[in-house]
């Protein structure tokens, strides 16, 4: 930092020797240097510096105004630099800093080892935060501090065992309509694995199925929960990220989706390993019900940061995408594709909204309800017609009797 003229220091800075990098993982050396520059002679009695790294969750019970905190610590470090190496004391026996000269101090340290430290995140009611402090002590003054924030980035690699084995679910529920019971839907869905990375394509295999009197209509989100907890107290906050959705399933019918994809966008990686802040990922799987709450199930999912190396039991996978689907053997068989329809059947004038397909979401990508009208039928045109003599085509034979 550079300090007002009042002061007798002009330039008070610490930097890490590589600004460009985006983050330290655990193990890596983290380094840097401290400058100073007095404005006129100033004494200084030491230097230090000291890292440190924490997570941090304070917020207001729903009921009480009382703030509620809790802090964990990943990272503590200290160290005096040398001030000997480059200054002379005066009588008092303080260092001196002369003006006009920059002086200049290095440090570094070593993050602990893979696995004890806690990627950097912050949210709304907590972080996870690490820094870098430079502390000036001055005789008869208060310290001056220079602190610099770095992240901290824990790998998360998808291609564990854990994470590649896939995940399947199923539910169903009763419509009722009135407390009369009005049929039921249901769910079974699956994927190929657990852990993905921003960019790649999540591939769904569903199955829906409507008995009930409603048109119905399948969706698919990311979902992100974010969990804090301090002083026993956990507040829970839910987001969906991106969406997907399906063909509207009239009564007695059901859909499938067989490789429906949904792109993982960019996200901050699945936090692992801190006791009071928790940052899940799931697929939740749902259907829409007009009238009624929606079907969801979820599918545990992990962001990570080293993506999918395409090797993998391919064949166990397939096989076990199979077993999934083939468990719902309850479900009718999947009705005739309509995508060879030339025409779209919808009311070609102005339309009569049916039924409006709202769940919540502000974002939704509706066009404002579902229409329907009877389809109309296209026969085949006729075969040509034409009046043909025969007489003219196949005349009559004579005969001649003798």
């Amino acid at each position: 930092m550079v300090l007002s003229p009042a002061n007798k220091l002009r330039v008070f800075q610490l930097f890490f020797s590589d600004p460009g990098r985006s983050f330290y993982s655990g193990g890596d050396k983290v380094s840097g240097s401290v400058q100073l520059e007095a404005a006129q002679p100033c004494r200084v009695t030491g230097l230090r510096v000291t890292a440190g790294g924490c997570a941090r969750v304070e917020h207001r019970g729903a009921k009480s105004r009382r703030s509620r905190s809790q802090e964990v610590e990943y990272l503590k470090y200290e160290e005096e630099l040398r001030l000997e190496e480059l200054l002379s004391r005066d009588s008092d026996g303080f260092f001196l800093l002369q003006p006009g000269k920059t002086y200049t101090w290095k440090f570094g340290f070593e993050l602990p080892q893979p696995g004890r430290l806690v990627s950097s995140f912050k949210g709304k009611f907590g972080c996870v935060r690490y820094y870098a402090c430079a502390i000036l002590d001055r005789p008869s003054q208060h310290a001056l501090r220079c602190e610099r924030e770095f992240e901290v980035e824990e790998p998360l690699d998808v291609n564990r065992p854990d994470l590649l084995s896939p995940a399947s679910a199923s539910k169903q529920k009763k419509v009722t309509c009135m407390f009369i019971p009005d049929g039921q839907v249901s769910i079974s869905a699956h994927i190929d694995r657990k852990g993905f990375c921003e960019g790649e394509d999540i591939t769904i295999n569903a199955k829906f199925e409507n008995t009930c009197s409603r048109i119905v209509v399948p969706k698919a989100a990311i979902i992100a929960k974010h969990s804090y907890l301090a002083d026993g107290h956990t507040k829970i906050l839910c987001q969906k990220l991106s969406a997907v959705r399906g063909n509207h399933i009239i009564s007695g019918m059901c859909d499938m989706w067989q490789g429906k994809t949904l792109r993982v966008p960019k996200l901050k990686p699945s936090l692992l390993g801190c006791d009071i802040i928790q940052v899940d990922y799931a697929i939740m799987i749902y259907l829409h019900i007009p009238g009624s709450e929606k079907l969801t199930l979820e599918l545990p999912l992990v962001i990570g940061t080293i993506p999918f190396s395409g090797v993998g039991s391919r064949t166990s996978s397939m096989s076990s995408q199979a077993g999934s689907l083939s468990s719902c053997t309850s479900f009718p068989s999947p009705p005739p594709s309509y995508s060879n329809i030339h025409r779209d059947l919808r009311v070609d004038g102005p339309r009569t909204p049916l039924l409006y397909d709202y769940d919540g979401e502000e974002n939704d990508d509706e066009e404002g309800g579902l229409f329907m009208r009877a389809p109309e039928m296209h026969y085949p045109p006729p075969p040509a017609y034409s009046e043909v003599d025969q007489d003219a085509v196949n005349p009559p034979q004579v005969v001649q009797v003798f």
